[in-house]
């Protein structure tokens, strides 16, 4: 077995009160007891937390992170990451406990992109309620939903994920983002041993300044996505994408910009694939229908302006 599912995220931010308020009055996900060492916890089902926000002097994007199956895993996965030149970071007891896990490790891909691998997972008997009365989040053996990245060296960075990791193709397209005439962007959509159609991406490029692209988390209903999407509207949140329809995937949702600069998808109705005999696709589209990008607008107001003078 390789990896399990996402487990959790931890993101830095010197505006923590930003992040509650965005976490609790948008997304409708519950602040739990903070950690022993101070940082706020979220949740979105039975387990402690699924975001983790440390006060720092910067907005970051600091890892996510993944779980295995046993310590015989982790310390094989922790070999061949280290043979293949990453660091190596092991959790100390005490980073291990304010994780919720038994056992991990701290380390990163080619690109930078920051990653967490552990085994012996916790959950808790208190009931999730959320703040927006959301009567679950899509979890379970599919874990919390996605993470997306970028990648200047893109073959690196899937030979890494693929070959070192375990991680395992779903979709694999190349999308002419700038315009038909323009270079194609790769993308890879990679999926651990569970059946949400990626639990990891990252497009062809520099990583951005927030360290992330974006978080995916998966509500229960269409009703609750529109609920969420006139929140954000309503709020003042900046809109990343408008609600569409993936091709990969099949999410309906939207894009949001979190405090961290990063964005948060919130969508529902997610394909759900069999692992084990999924045969890798190369979708030549992002979207079905909807799915208006914020950099879109801005470049056709750009061509406007340009066209106007």
């Amino acid at each position: 077995m390789g990896v399990k599912a996402l487990g959790y995220v931890i993101i830095e931010t010197a505006q923590p009160e930003r992040w509650d308020r965005f976490l609790t009055q948008l997304a409708g996900v519950m602040r739990a007891p903070d950690a022993a060492d101070g940082a706020m916890q979220f949740r979105i089902d039975d387990r402690p937390f699924r975001f983790r926000i440390e006060k720092s002097n910067r907005e970051w994007f600091k890892a996510a992170a993944y779980e295995v199956a046993d310590d015989a895993a982790l310390d094989d996965l922790a070999a061949r990451i280290a043979a293949a030149g990453r660091p190596v970071e092991r959790f100390t007891p005490e980073a291990a406990a304010l994780r919720g896990v038994e056992a991990g490790f701290a380390t990163s891909d080619p690109a930078g992109n920051g990653l967490e691998f552990y085994c012996g997972d916790s959950r808790t008997d208190e009931p999730f309620v959320s703040p927006l009365g959301i009567s679950h989040f899509i979890t379970g053996a599919m874990g919390m939903g996605h993470a997306v990245f970028s990648a200047p060296d893109f073959p690196a960075t899937l030979a890494f994920h693929r070959d070192v990791i375990g991680f395992r193709e779903t979709d694999m397209p190349a999308f002419h983002l700038m315009g038909p005439d323009a270079p194609a962007m790769h993308f890879a959509f990679l999926h651990a041993d569970n059946g949400r159609h990626h639990s990891i991406a990252f497009g062809e490029g520099p990583v951005p300044p927030s360290g992330a692209v974006h978080v995916m988390l998966e509500y229960p209903s269409l009703v609750e996505v529109g609920k969420a999407y006139d929140r954000m509207k309503a709020m003042g949140y900046p809109e990343s994408a408008s609600l569409g329809q993936h091709f990969n995937d099949e999410t309906v949702g939207f894009y949001v910009q979190t405090p961290g600069g990063f964005d948060l998808e919130i969508g529902c109705d997610s394909l759900v694939i069999d692992p084990a005999s999924w045969e890798v696709t190369k979708h030549i589209g992002i979207s079905i229908w909807g799915h208006e990008w914020a950099w879109q607008k801005a470049m056709a107001e750009a061509q406007k302006a340009e066209a106007a003078e």
